[in-house]
């Protein structure tokens, strides 16, 4: 959606890896917002995203606007079953933004027929509903999707276009999610589930943060689990507001 950094940029370097052409999209998509103001200040910088795309060799830019993407309106026309996904987690506090998200994303696979899909690992959730779409529109055959690694600033914090909205002081504690999400991990083995998960929130609310929820989850199914030894591989997920700026983050965990 714009606003590009070193993860987007990351990408473009896995997809130039393995693709003769590399394409990004640009679209700040409506449908997928569940609070109009979070739209409003989501943050445009199309200059400078230009110039980053041809900097790290981007051979086509789909940077379309609301009608071409939707020429029959917005409203959603093709209900997503995507099961359980779009009931917990991200799903459960932004209520129809991932049928939001599939609408987008099937409308841009239409529009540019993809052999590769490239996302980024910080969207955990949305990897996986994006995953479920694919097989849902019988794409699974012709369009690979491949994820790629989350990339963090120096003091851990995930890379997001939504830290640009951070003043100087909540850039400072937002660090805190991934200090939180390695603390949890060091402790997996050590301390029950539930105990684990209220240190963290009351580590985070300490810190000024809102939060959303602090879930341990099975990373093939992303439901929530209680005893670790029941899964092969485990994902942390954490979102919470500092003032009115909503940050997200995961890190693998093996049981």
């Amino acid at each position: 959606m714009g606003a590009l950094h070193e993860g987007h940029l990351s990408l473009i370097q896995l997809a130039r890896a393995s693709c003769t052409h590399v394409i990004v999209s640009i679209f700040v998509n409506p449908t997928q917002f569940n609070d109009l103001s979070d739209f409003e200040k989501y943050p445009s910088t199309i200059s400078n995203d230009i110039r980053l795309l041809n900097n790290a060799g981007c051979d086509i830019l789909f940077y379309p606007d609301v009608q071409e993407i939707y020429p029959n309106g917005m409203k959603l026309r093709n209900q997503y079953p995507l099961g359980y996904l779009e009931e917990i987690l991200e799903g459960k506090h932004r209520p129809g933004h991932f049928q939001g998200v599939c609408q987008v994303v099937d409308r841009l696979l239409t529009i540019v027929n993809p052999h590769t899909l490239f996302l980024g690992e910080k969207d955990y959730q949305q990897c996986m509903v994006i995953s479920k779409l694919l097989e849902l529109t019988n794409r699974t055959a012709k369009t690979e999707l491949i994820i790629g690694s989350t990339m963090r600033e120096k003091d851990g914090l995930a890379m997001s276009s939504r830290n640009a909205r951070l003043t100087d002081a909540q850039r400072k504690k937002a660090a805190a999610i991934y200090q939180c999400l390695n603390e949890l991990k060091k402790n997996i083995h050590n301390d029950e589930i539930t105990a684990l998960k209220e240190k963290v929130i009351l580590s985070l609310e300490q810190e000024g943060f809102q939060v959303d929820y602090v879930e341990i989850a099975d990373a093939k199914t992303l439901l929530p689990v209680s005893d670790i030894s029941r899964s092969e591989k485990l994902h942390v997920l954490i979102a919470a507001k500092i003032g009115s700026v909503r940050l997200i983050d995961n890190i693998s965990l093996l049981s």
